[in-house]
């Protein structure tokens, strides 16, 4: 059950990368907590503060496949560095607006999502030019398992500075976690050798073996088979996760007690975890479609028992339907993450994977505002029901995604 752990135990220098790697993601998860009790805190509006949501993964969406590309052709370390300094200072500059000042936090908020730090891209990018076969496979899935630990704290961290503190400290200290993760993960590759990109040729040589011959890199990386129906697949199932996220605050909100949305989010994580953990020990290629269904399902589980189905809703109940639900999180975005490694050609993983970035905050790009209006005019319930939705979407995508032969993949280390 375990051998695969010891694949990964021996491959120089990934500890620190993961390590650094998650590290420079903390912020990812506290971050929409934080904004959204502060511009909810200045407007009482859900809907607005999905619209500065929407502002912020707007910037990062755009940027992302740049800010890929460009690792793919210079050093990673100094793209994670320059757009980590410039992501926080736009955070900390939306903390210290003045509430009268909020018509201009979308804009602020815009403009710092285009410095969003490209931690994941650079680090998927990675693996496969230090793993490979069934290692490759358990490193991507105990990544995305790794990065529910991150769902667990990061709601937790910013939820209870919002209580003990305010909205404002809890939007600096995210801002202070990104620029000290971007230089670690920065400090890390450089260390390990992988700052600059893989040669041409040898990219070149991995892309035909791996994910079909790409000479020179220039044909449309967007027209490969598949690429655009995993995209879409990463978009909706973003959505739907972004979604759950601002309906546990809006509900902790309503009820006043804010620290239960760090409490709810971790309860979910953990089932994602859980979930994650064991799919991991799996050595068959993994069924998105299937993997996708168990999401739909599990987010349907959570709502009969929010408002306005039930009237009195127990934060027992919502959390053990969240602990069920959270279970096939984690498996189904290691597949999808897997999905896009797989299609994409060596010599640009970096951007391939900053699309992936751009679909996933797109997703919550989309999902934050409507959400947010299900919240204000129909309640909790509705706003899970979207959730279930764009699940189901990301499913019937699936189906245009090119299936991996079913057998077992090679047990090659590095």
């Amino acid at each position: 059950m375990f051998a695969t752990y010891r694949g990964l135990a021996s491959v120089p220098r990934l500890p620190s990368l993961l390590s650094w790697s998650l590290a420079g993601r903390l912020h990812m998860p506290a971050t929409p907590i934080a904004l959204t009790f502060l511009v909810a805190g200045w407007t009482g509006s859900y809907a607005i503060a999905g619209a500065v949501m929407a502002a912020l993964t707007v910037g990062a969406a755009i940027a992302g496949p740049v800010r890929g590309r460009m690792a793919d052709r210079g050093r990673a370390s100094r793209v994670l560095l320059v757009a980590g300094s410039c992501y926080a200072l736009g955070l900390t500059l939306l903390a210290l607006l003045p509430a009268w000042a909020w018509p201009a936090s979308p804009v602020v908020a815009l403009l710092t999502g285009l410095c969003m730090p490209p931690v994941p891209q650079i680090a998927r990018s990675t693996w496969p030019r230090i793993t490979s076969g069934t290692v490759r496979q358990t490193l991507y899935t105990v990544e995305v398992t790794l990065q529910e630990v991150l769902w667990v704290a990061g709601p937790l961290l910013a939820a209870g500075t919002v209580a003990l503190v305010n909205a404002r400290a809890a939007t600096v200290l995210s801002a202070a976690i990104a620029l000290a993760g971007s230089v670690g993960f920065a400090t890390s590759i450089r260390r390990a050798g992988l700052d600059l990109p893989a040669e041409r040729a040898e990219a070149g040589s991995e892309a035909g073996s791996e994910a079909g011959s790409d000479p020179g890199g220039r044909s449309a990386l967007l027209a490969r088979r598949g690429m655009l129906a995993i995209l879409g697949v990463s978009l909706t199932l973003v959505a739907a996760l972004a979604a759950v996220d601002l309906v546990i605050v809006a509900w902790s909100r309503n009820v006043g007690q804010p620290a239960l949305a760090g409490v709810l989010g971790a309860v979910w994580a953990v089932g994602s975890l859980l979930g994650g953990a064991i799919s991991s020990t799996f050595t068959r290629p993994p069924r998105l479609s299937l993997r996708l269904f168990g999401t739909c399902l599990g987010i349907s589980v959570a709502i009969p028992v929010l408002p306005p189905v039930l009237d009195s809703s127990s934060p027992w109940l919502i959390g053990a339907a969240l602990f069920v639900g959270g279970a096939a999180i984690a498996p189904t975005l290691a597949a999808a993450t897997a999905k896009v490694g797989e299609l994409a050609p060596a010599a640009r993983r970096g951007e391939a994977f900053g699309w992936l970035s751009t679909a996933t905050t797109t997703g919550v790009a989309a999902s934050s505002p409507v959400t947010g209006v299900m919240l204000d005019n129909y309640g909790p319930a509705a706003g899970v029901a979207a959730a279930a939705a764009a699940a189901a979407t990301a499913m019937l995508l699936s189906l245009r995604v090119p299936r991996t032969a079913a057998r077992r993949l090679p047990r090659e280390r590095f």
